[in-house]
């Protein structure tokens, strides 16, 4: 298949810029079969799982990635943290006029410093000092801003520090949220553990590589950006257990779809961590996954194509236009799906 096949029609104004302040109150489209589709709320979802499944969320948390700052020069620059690499260095994209050198030294928000060690690629290895001795966490969360998508066309809000975020959010690390899980509230999860149903957590820290766009018509040449992924032994115990049961295995989000398909490469569902660059498109085998709850995503994107491998090609292109006519809120901050896989 080519990119072509995964664009499709989307006015602007179904793409939300806000998120509702009512996590659970976004609406849900169940996609069963080409061309059969419910709407529903979100809230719903309980309904929809059974006490036999597995639900299995990420809990990656997301840094306050985005700073601004000066250069010694006076010039202007915008730092995107890409990803932590010890307590006082990370990887960052660093925009401005003309690139920083190594050994350039940057201040930045609140008045403390960081000095370019160099290069990887066209990422920008950085290391954070201040006066108190703060690690980079901390100085993030402390002068950072909440790394929005490019298509939320405004400043991020103190509201942006909690509502882009999961609330069963733990381990920091991402630099956008794995959004499907933003329509989850305690009210719903305690409703789900009254139900019965099991959970487990895998944790992928989703990179600014998300929303770069695929450059080629030729999928094959496509080149997948790189995340870091953890599956440990409690998760594949969890799925094992799931199956021994008949429930199905349900994904929250196609971070966590990437997490447990990269774990189970070998056809066998084995602890892993490390980075993964998994590019899943139609004809990919799934190994672990049976239902997906996601968002909505961008035409052309490597997630579209995911979720056409998962539920088919034509299924999601008569949902997606479903989902324009039916006016459904798009992208980060909108609604959700909920999809079975292709051949059932």
């Amino acid at each position: 298949m080519k990119l072509s096949d995964f664009d499709y029609e989307l006015p602007n104004e179904l793409i939300a810029q806000q998120a509702l302040s009512d996590r659970a109150a976004s609406r849900l489209l169940v996609v069963k079969s080409e061309g059969v589709c419910e709407d529903k709320t979100f809230r719903d979802i309980v309904d929809l799982i059974q006490p036999e499944d597995l639900l299995v969320f990420n809990n990656t948390k997301v840094l306050p990635a985005r700073l601004f700052g000066q250069k010694s020069t006076g010039g202007q620059i915008e730092v995107l943290v890409e990803r932590l690499l010890d307590e006082h260095s990370l990887l960052a994209h660093v925009r401005s006029s003309k690139s920083p050198k190594a050994g350039a030294r940057l201040t930045l928000e609140g008045g403390f410093e960081a000095e370019v060690m160099g290069r990887q690629g066209a990422l920008f290895e950085l290391r954070f000092e201040s006066d108190d001795h703060k690690t980079a966490i901390e100085l993030l969360e402390a002068h950072g801003h909440m790394p929005l998508p490019p298509y939320i066309e405004r400043s991020d809000t103190e509201d942006d520090r909690e509502r882009y975020q999961t609330v069963f959010a733990e381990r920091p690390g991402a630099v956008a949220a794995p959004t499907a899980g933003l329509h989850f509230n305690e009210e719903l999860l305690n409703a789900l553990k009254a139900k019965g149903v099991a959970t487990a957590e895998v944790t992928l820290h989703v990179g600014a590589g998300t929303f770069q766009p695929v450059r080629v018509e030729d999928l094959s040449e496509h080149v997948m950006h790189s995340e870091w992924i953890d599956v440990p032994q409690s998760v594949c115990d969890a799925v094992a257990a799931c199956r021994a049961r008949g429930g199905k295995v349900v994904a929250v989000g196609t971070t966590t779809v990437r997490s447990l398909e990269s774990a189970a490469m070998t056809g066998e569902l084995k602890p892993f961590q490390g980075d993964t660059d998994i590019f899943i498109t139609p004809g990919y085998e799934f190994q672990v996954i049976d239902r997906l709850i996601t968002n909505f995503h961008l035409p052309k994107s490597t997630l579209l194509m995911l979720v056409s491998a998962f539920s088919g090609y034509e299924t999601m292109m008569q949902a997606y236009k479903h989902a324009v006519e039916q006016r459904y809120r798009f992208f980060s901050y909108g609604d959700a799906m909920y999809l079975s896989r292709l051949e059932e």
